[in-house]
């Protein structure tokens, strides 16, 4: 009983700022439903008011983020509207922390709202997010293949001419957010043809394996043998023909010792030792 009052006084006396245009009413009215007693999500939603990680605790809004994608679960997809407007609040919430752990988990978010309020609501945070600070751009970059093969194939493809921005970071020694690059593009052939595989990943490829970090350099040898294996299973020959001179020019008769030893790297992978024989003899 003691809690129920506890909780009446919090759903009643709860100062829930808003800047939107509904009236109080209709705004409490959209954020009602009845999975969970409504005081607790009341009380939880009151938790990303900026006065409260001034005079609360500091952290309160990055605890909210973080448990963000369990409370939509709990609540399911049907009641998103109830935190939509809390969730563009930690989206745009001046500490990079707090973002970043969104950034960590929109893929799982995404999972739980479905294709339709993904594209609706979750890509412009997405968007957002890849032109933050490298400390939160690595969260979307981590699950990039995640989040995009919950998209509709053509939105899916306006990310191409994006992926090249993730080899420019704010601090050039970060080469892990370059070996992470690596890892999600081998993800991402799967979800592209091989027109696409050729006229954007290849270039990005092609960069990684001159990428002056040997990490970064052996992940994308992985990546590059992978590519080839992808062509050489499409339907379309010239793709694979083509990038294997080209795979010859620039490595193989590089005039560098560094050039020819990564094209032996390149071939360690038996799908070019079979394809090589049989083009260049």
């Amino acid at each position: 009983q003691r809690m129920d009052s506890t909780l009446h006084y919090i759903h009643n006396d709860s100062d829930l700022s808003t800047n939107s245009s509904f009236s109080p009413e209709e705004e409490r009215k959209s954020k009602v439903q009845d999975v969970v007693p409504q005081a607790l999500l009341d009380q939880y939603l009151s938790m990303t008011d900026p006065s409260r990680a001034q005079t609360v605790d500091t952290e309160i809004a990055k605890h909210c983020a973080y448990s963000l994608p369990g409370v939509a679960l709990t609540l399911g997809r049907q009641n998103w509207h109830c935190l939509k407007d809390t969730y563009e609040t930690l989206a745009s919430d001046m500490q990079w922390k707090v973002r970043r752990t969104l950034a960590f988990s929109i893929h799982e978010l995404a999972v739980i709202l479905g294709d339709q309020l993904t594209a609706g609501d979750l890509v412009p945070v997405f968007n957002g997010f890849l032109k933050d600070l490298d400390e939160v751009r690595i969260g979307v970059l981590k699950h990039l293949h995640d989040f995009l093969k919950l998209l509709h194939v053509d939105k899916r493809r306006e990310y191409l001419y994006q992926l090249q921005e993730f080899l420019v970071t704010d601090n050039s020694r970060n080469w892990r957010f370059r070996a992470e690059l690596a890892e999600q593009l081998i993800l991402l052939l799967d979800l592209y043809s091989a027109r696409d595989i050729y006229d954007y990943l290849r270039p990005l490829a092609f960069t990684l394996c001159a990428d002056k970090v040997s990490s970064v350099r052996w992940i994308s040898y992985k990546l590059v043998s992978e590519m080839v294996k992808k062509l050489y299973m499409a339907s379309t020959p010239t793709f694979v023909v083509d990038l294997m001179n080209e795979l010859v020019e620039k490595f193989c008769r590089c005039h560098k010792w560094s050039g020819r030893q990564t094209f032996v790297f390149i071939c360690q992978v038996k799908w070019l030792f079979i394809y090589i024989p049989f083009r260049f003899g």
